[in-house]
């Protein structure tokens, strides 16, 4: 009896001085989106371009990211042509693009739609073709003012919960980016998730995304960029941009023969106000992108 009794003692002594039970550990949760980022890649291009280099790439399907610089200011310039579009298709729907706006009787620089029309009417359908298409910088123009201007397609980003994005001035003078000037900058970061959301998303309705789905796919100003750096045949919805400074921009989703799409935004500035072979630097790292994601389906 009295060795039971020391022996119980025992295993209680024991047990208390090991402490209480440590919970089993938890795995830790998985890191979503992953991310596959070619850094080294990346930073050689910018050494080659003797360029900075902003990049957010993402997978819908698999939630696999591409990012470099994302979240660095860059010149929105021509590109922000998207967010305009997306401000008055939000307000008119597709019911209001029959209806007519008077052109200027005079134009800004490049305008290959509108300086034939100065003095006459365009619907709404046809200036968004024109600025999304072709780039035509007073079209972008006409959108901002029937938006309310600057700072009310700005007040229209905020409700979409982009506290980042500045839009301060019209066509031209919007591409000035002058290196350390945040009026009308953004960063690829949100802009990606712009594109996201008007494209492939729910912030416009069905009838409205789509044609503006449809005037991206048309685009003839971005056929050296994104476009240049997938392989042919995929097809590809775009809004290109390019300023002062090496700026030279593109807001892309790119569908593949399979799968769900990539999202795609590219941004290049360079401290001098060369320009040669920016267009080779934002279809070489689309290309580096799109590889990495293609190859962690």
């Amino acid at each position: 009896m009295r060795r039971a009794v020391l022996t119980v003692l025992l295993l209680l002594g024991l047990a208390a001085c090991s402490g209480p039970e440590r919970p089993a550990p938890r795995p830790s949760p998985s890191t979503a989106p992953a991310d596959v980022t070619p850094s080294d890649v990346l930073r050689d291009l910018e050494r080659r371009h003797d360029a900075r280099l902003g990049l957010l790439a993402v997978d819908t399907g698999t939630g696999t990211v591409v990012a470099h610089r994302p979240d660095e200011r860059f010149a929105h310039a021509s590109a922000g042509k998207l967010l305009l579009a997306g401000a008055v298709l939000e307000r008119r729907g597709t019911v209001g693009l029959d209806e007519r706006v008077r052109v200027p009787d005079e134009t800004v620089p490049h305008s290959p739609v509108t300086e034939s029309r100065t003095g006459r009417t365009l619907t709404w359908a046809e200036v968004l073709d024109a600025a999304l298409r072709l780039s035509d910088n007073t079209a972008a123009n006409l959108l901002a003012q029937d938006a309310g201007g600057p700072d009310a397609v700005t007040e229209v980003l905020r409700a979409w919960g982009d506290d980042v994005t500045r839009v301060d001035r019209l066509e031209p003078d919007v591409n000035t980016a002058v290196p350390g000037d945040e009026r009308d900058t953004s960063t690829p970061r949100v802009l990606a998730g712009h594109v996201r959301a008007l494209v492939l998303g729910d912030r416009l309705a069905e009838p409205a995304r789509e044609r503006l789905v449809g005037w991206m796919r048309a685009s003839t100003t971005g056929t050296a960029l994104v476009r240049a750096g997938v392989p042919s045949g995929w097809a590809v919805a775009d809004r290109s941009g390019g300023a002062a400074y090496g700026s030279r921009h593109d807001l892309a989703v790119v569908w593949p023969p399979h799968g769900a799409p990539l999202v795609l935004a590219v941004m290049t500035s360079r401290r001098g106000q060369d320009d040669e072979g920016r267009d080779a630097l934002v279809a070489q790292a689309a290309g580096v992108a799109v590889d990495a994601l293609m190859a962690r389906r």
